[in-house]
């Protein structure tokens, strides 16, 4: 069978495609995962941002799938929709696929009949989709594959749910790098590619997806399997690598064996970025961050989430983020923070703000964290993702003012608060990690002088989008920047000139048996 599979090209506002181009590691998996007589081509859409409609028209001459596999995230459903009615076009007998967050936690958006699904995969995709395909190989039926939803007729069907798979009985198999058909994967100019060492989280913080998604659990990969995915990620010409697991310092003790375990196989050449919880890293800090440093970690996503305890406790984030002394609980952001940059490690600090109880001073002192802290700025607002408990209690309180699920990308402000109005909260948020962007140029200066003297000014067009002569002088107000700023992000989730198949007003509805 010849298969197709498509990430999306939307990107974050803190990961701008000029800085970083990530692969989608779940492709890489679900390609390794088929059985090895298929033709799998992976494409990410991301890397063709300004060509989109051109490249999966391209794609879909070149390689004539039979199948395609879309994965999708919340905020990328309306792009989704779009590149499957383009698909649909180009061949109508094409059968359409869809998985990853959005279509495992908020199926019902995805079965109207005028999208043209046919299946659904929900959960962990390696495994269902290796038996979806067989299955559709081979004539058989769909509804003894557990976590699917599928078109049988007029209706979906829902078959049983797939528990997560347990990494370390090899049930999961390498991921299949060779099936990509597009390049240009870089962090700063430099080739980069994901790989997994565990999954899952056990934490149930309320603006979470993980636990929805799979289940309170964790289980690991052996470090054997991830020091040969490393080497296979080197050896195709990556020189930076991003570990994604949802939790790796879940298990300190086995993340600082993989440490070890990258430097005796002479893997620490490479950078590494991890995201991590600052309290494990704060206990540990002291002999960890210099091991991290010398197995070759320069970046460290740290999921702070809020400098405030009345914000973790609504986040649910207080037992990650902090821990137990003679004085209390005590918040273990700032330790962690000072303990990498101590050893030379740069900070992308995760905060949240906007909660209901937010006030300006609340919303301030996280700011004035990050400036003062953090390396780079990756603050968001509340975004009631489908399934999450967060999202529960936003409807239930009547909180969410957009409905407009292509804005659901983090930095858009789409729940209001009890004290400050949401695009409030949005605009002190953007006025001041703009300036916390440009500080950070002189860590990459030094790092990627070549990156930074080709792109520095299409680095400053970005970050002060909106910005004109007018507002340099002090002609217009912030506030008129911020209105045009938001006006070109709008402009920018436009990625394909096709219509949208689903008119948005209306509601679809889900029909199982």
């Amino acid at each position: 069978m010849r298969i197709l599979l498509l990430s999306m090209p939307d990107s974050f506002e803190h990961t701008p495609t000029i800085a970083i181009r990530m692969p989608n590691g779940a492709l890489a998996s679900l390609a390794g995962n088929l059985d090895p007589h298929h033709d799998v081509a992976i494409a990410d859409l991301v890397l063709v941002q300004g060509s989109v409609r051109q490249t999966v028209e391209d794609l879909m001459v070149r390689h004539r799938p039979d199948l395609v596999g879309l994965s999708v995230m919340t905020f990328q459903r309306a792009t989704a929709r779009r590149v499957i009615a383009l698909i649909r076009s180009l061949n109508p007998a094409v059968r359409i696929v869809v998985g990853g967050y959005d279509p495992s936690l908020a199926p019902d958006v995805w079965v109207h009949p005028d999208l043209g699904v046919d299946a659904i995969v929900r959960g962990e995709g390696d495994v269902t989709f290796r038996e979806l395909v067989r299955a559709w190989e081979n004539g058989r039926p769909l509804c003894d594959i557990p976590g699917l939803m599928f078109r049988d007729g007029g209706e979906f069907k829902a078959t049983p749910h797939r528990e997560a798979a347990r990494l370390d009985r090899g049930d999961i198999r390498p991921p299949n790098r060779a099936a990509r058909v597009l390049s240009g994967y870089t962090l700063m100019g430099r080739r980069i590619d994901v790989v997994e060492t565990s999954r899952g989280c056990t934490y149930d913080c309320s603006f979470c997806s993980i636990i929805e998604m799979r289940g309170r659990n964790f289980f690991r990969f052996p470090l054997e399997r991830v020091i040969g995915d490393i080497r296979d990620a080197q050896a195709r010409g990556a020189r930076a690598i991003f570990l994604v697991d949802d939790n790796i310092t879940l298990d300190i003790e086995r993340f600082e064996s993989l440490c070890h375990a990258i430097i005796d196989a002479g893997l620490n050449r490479l950078d590494y970025l991890v995201q991590g919880m600052t309290a494990p890293i704060a206990a540990r800090g002291a002999t960890l961050a210099p091991l991290m440093r010398r197995a070759g970690f320069r970046y460290v996503f740290l999921g702070i989430e809020n400098v405030l305890d009345d914000d973790l406790v609504f986040l649910k984030a207080r037992a990650k983020n902090s821990r137990v002394s003679a004085a209390g609980r005590n918040n273990t952001s700032l330790e962690a923070v000072t303990v990498l940059r101590r050893h030379g490690l740069l900070v992308v600090g995760g905060l949240i703000v906007g909660s209901p109880n937010d006030r300006r001073e609340s919303v301030a002192a996280n700011l004035e964290f990050a400036r003062r802290h953090v390396d780079w700025p990756y603050i968001q607002h509340p975004t009631p993702y489908p399934g999450t408990p967060m999202t529960r209690d936003f409807e239930r309180r009547g909180l969410v003012v957009n409905s407009q699920p292509d804005e659901y990308d983090g930095t858009t402000a789409v729940t209001r608060g009890e004290h400050l109005d949401p695009e409030e909260v949005e605009f002190m948020r953007w006025k001041a990690e703009r300036w916390m962007k440009v500080r950070h140029i002189p860590a990459v200066f030094r790092h990627d002088p070549g990156f930074v003297l080709r792109n520095w000014s299409r680095m400053l067009a970005h970050t002060f989008r909106g910005t004109t002569w007018r507002s340099v002088v002090g002609l217009e107000k912030d506030r008129d920047v911020f209105q045009r700023y938001r006006a070109i992000r709008r402009r920018e989730r436009q990625y394909l000139d096709w219509p949208d198949p689903l008119d948005m007003s209306a509601v679809p509805q889900r029909r199982t048996a």
